[in-house]
């Protein structure tokens, strides 16, 4: 049986923290910046804990 690969791409995008947890950046910070206020894109800088329902998958796709 072959290794299992892990998804390069999904590791370039979120981090593991030493207790499990999936951290990413938040998304809707990419384009279109001009119609949101400055207040919301703030808020939108950072990382964020994943959801419960995309940390079962993005484990899976790291191999973990």
């Amino acid at each position: 049986m072959p290794k299992m690969k892990s998804h390069t791409g999904m590791g370039k995008r979120v981090k593991v923290t030493g207790s499990g947890k999936i951290v990413g950046e938040q998304a809707g910070k990419r384009h279109l910046l001009e119609g949101k206020t400055s207040r919301r894109t703030r808020r939108l800088t950072g990382t964020v804990e994943m959801s419960a329902v995309d940390t079962k998958r993005i484990k899976k796709l790291l191999g973990r």
